[in-house]
């Protein structure tokens, strides 16, 4: 079983509303799966039936390959967008507290509270009340009470929400730290660049249906359109010299005594085609592929009609 979770067919309704509609998906074990959409568009439904807060109406959830139980929540942490700490509660007695909930024995929890606290910079607020910490401070706080049971499973909805880059960096070494250590990873954000810099597959959900499923290289190569970004010295001629049916210039300038252009060819030619024109009116400095980002095809999706 190659796959942790496997979501198929799910179907959910609240009164008027459709919330996800006959949804299938696969997130792959020891991967970093990104869970995108826009607002509204059935992720946080689909979070909470993987959490069992809430069941499916047709369709199902398996975990491991096995038809998901309550008993499967132990092996899951779950840090929710909507974070919520009682503020009144010391920040360390507050922590034992939701690590043992998790099954931690007091002492094994407070070994590992006490390393992860260090490693954090949240020492100094051990004995503070969580009203004392700041929003980021707090964020930390339950990051690290997601993560301490270490679960197969972990569930994160905009985990960098509020963070400053130095500590989102931080965050992210660590997301990356745990998949290497053999976790499977939800990871639900509008952040498309941490998409692009984090996650292996995503799947796409617009108004309650999956529109996109994939590894993240494949669907943006899937996505490119045979334009490439060239940089040339020493030209004999100009590029717009070899357009024709087989290339498009869509751009032509120069920069830094360097020619520059951007050129699209049709489906049926090679791009060893093109290099062999462009060869023939310069030296070629730089030769890319336009590839659109996970931004673009976002946008574009959630657009289709």
């Amino acid at each position: 079983m190659n796959n942790l979770i496997q979501i198929n067919s799910v179907t959910k309704d609240f009164t008027g509303h459709r919330a996800l509609d006959n949804v299938s998906m696969s997130v792959p074990k020891q991967s970093i799966f990104g869970l995108l959409g826009p607002n509204g568009a059935g992720k946080t439904t689909l979070i909470r039936i993987i959490n069992q807060i809430i069941g499916p109406d047709q369709g199902e959830v398996l975990f491991d390959g096995e038809r998901i139980r309550p008993y499967h929540v132990e092996k899951i942490g779950y840090l929710p967008e909507e974070r919520g700490l009682y503020k009144k509660m010391k920040v360390g007695e507050q922590a034992l507290y939701l690590a043992q909930l998790k099954g931690l024995e007091y002492h094994t929890a407070k070994k590992l509270l006490k390393e992860w606290f260090e490693k954090f910079d949240l020492t100094p607020w051990w004995n503070k009340k969580v009203e004392a910490l700041s929003k980021g401070m707090q964020q930390k706080v339950q990051f690290i009470i997601t993560i301490l049971h270490k679960p197969q499973l972990l569930i994160f909805d905009e985990p960098f929400s509020g963070f400053d880059p130095i500590n989102v960096n931080i965050l992210k070494d660590e997301i990356i730290k745990l998949k290497d250590h053999g976790a499977t990873i939800i990871f639900s954000t509008h952040d498309m660049g941490s998409v692009e810099e984090l996650c292996d597959e995503i799947a796409l959900i617009n108004k309650a249906k999956k529109v996109l499923e994939g590894n993240v290289y494949k669907i943006k190569k899937e996505y490119a359109k045979q334009v490439f970004k060239i940089e040339l010295a020493e030209t004999s001629s100009p590029v717009n010299s070899i357009g024709n049916q087989n290339f498009e210039i869509l751009k032509e300038s120069k920069k830094n005594g360097l020619t520059q252009a951007v050129i699209k060819i049709n489906n049926e030619v090679s791009t060893n085609e093109l290099l062999n024109e462009i060869t023939k009116i310069g030296n070629i400095v730089s030769f890319n592929e336009v590839i659109p980002s996970m931004n673009e095809i976002f946008i574009k999706k959630v657009s289709e009609k």
